[in-house]
């Protein structure tokens, strides 16, 4: 009798997690939280440290035809100070690890570390470690962030209530659709290598995509304003996929309106011009780092002038389930498409 094969597409990414992290047993008092959430969290004496690592693969995440190397360096660094915003904790420490095959020189090395040190200065972060190894298909980073917060001032994906308003930064649906426009002149480029890349309209798009930014902006911010949200996370794969995370945490359903959607006219126009739905492209693009979070209904006066700040829906009972009410005011089914890795 064969043993039984589960192809990884069956179950997804989440799926994937979900059945490793079952076997998982955690030892030390002081792991507070371990899988489940954008980092995992480590009691450390008065406060706490949160800890995050993401892989980034030639290939899969970057294409080197058209991201420069600062850029893919900036965005690594961006993508792990992401996940431990949205924990509401601060970053302190990198480690940087890659692996690099021989067609890389010294000064293209020398170029990543250019966009990952501009990176550590920007959110001012340490580099602390990391190792350097071969490989035999392209570029690999892998880096790890290390923030700390009090206990009390940290956000969960789990702590969303009833009746929680349901908040985004920024604008959504940029960074996927300026993958579509790169990916497109990359082909044009590759059916006649005389033909240069009209880019100059898409700059807003492109650099979402490139050279993403996290947030840490609008944490410094709800700290000083004494805000500590009920839930939160980042924009990685997809709102609707994080809502859904939220949803699954909290045991909670949610409403948000289709009209308070943030999107840039550059993200619109875009879109429909490569025949694609906008509305689709912000709920299921991914790869935005806008932080998504939810807040009591006392703390909404003290953002309700925002001005990145944008109020989408609330949170409602889990029975109610995940809706999405469109400008003519039908409510519809949410669905979670998001990036699927396998």
């Amino acid at each position: 009798m064969s043993e039984k094969r589960t192809e990884i597409s069956e179950i997804g990414e989440f799926g994937l997690i979900d059945r490793l992290h079952q076997k998982i047993k955690t030892q030390h008092a002081s792991t507070i939280l371990g899988i489940g959430d954008d980092a995992a969290v480590i009691e450390a004496g008065d406060h706490v440290k949160v800890v995050t690592t993401d892989l980034l693969l030639e290939g899969v995440h970057f294409d080197l035809s058209y991201a420069p190397l600062p850029h893919v360096g900036f965005k690594a660094v961006a993508v792990n100070v992401s996940d431990v915003a949205a924990m509401n904790a601060i970053p302190k420490q990198i480690t940087v690890s890659i692996a690099i095959t021989n067609r890389f020189s010294v000064e293209a090395v020398e170029a990543l570390y250019s966009g990952i040190n501009a990176a550590c200065e920007h959110f001012g972060v340490d580099l602390v470690g990391g190792d350097t190894t071969s490989s035999r298909s392209g570029l690999v980073i892998s880096i790890t962030a290390i923030g700390e917060a009090q206990k009390e001032q940290l956000s969960y994906r789990s702590g969303a209530k009833e009746s929680d308003i349901i908040c985004v930064t920024g604008d959504l649906g940029g960074a996927f659709i300026g993958l579509q426009v790169l990916e497109r002149e990359k082909q044009v480029f590759l059916a006649n290598p005389n033909m240069q890349p009209e880019l100059d309209k898409y700059q807003v798009v492109t650099a979402r995509q490139l050279r993403p930014d996290a947030r840490m902006d609008i944490v410094h911010e709800l700290r000083d304003m004494n805000i500590v949200p009920t839930s939160m996370l980042d924009i990685s794969d997809g709102l609707a996929s994080e809502l859904f995370h939220i949803c699954r945490s909290s045991k909670v359903g949610v409403t948000i309106y289709e009209d308070k959607l943030p999107i840039d006219k550059q993200t619109f126009d875009t879109a429909l011009e490569l025949n694609m739905d906008p509305i689709t492209c912000v709920l299921n693009g991914g790869e935005d780092y806008e932080l998504l979070f939810t807040i009591s209904q006392d703390d909404f006066k003290k953002l309700e002038k925002h001005k990145d700040i944008h109020f989408i829906g609330y949170v409602n009972k889990e029975e109610d389930g995940k809706h999405l009410v469109t400008k003519s005011g039908t409510a519809v089914e949410l669905k979670a498409q998001g990036w699927k890795h396998f």
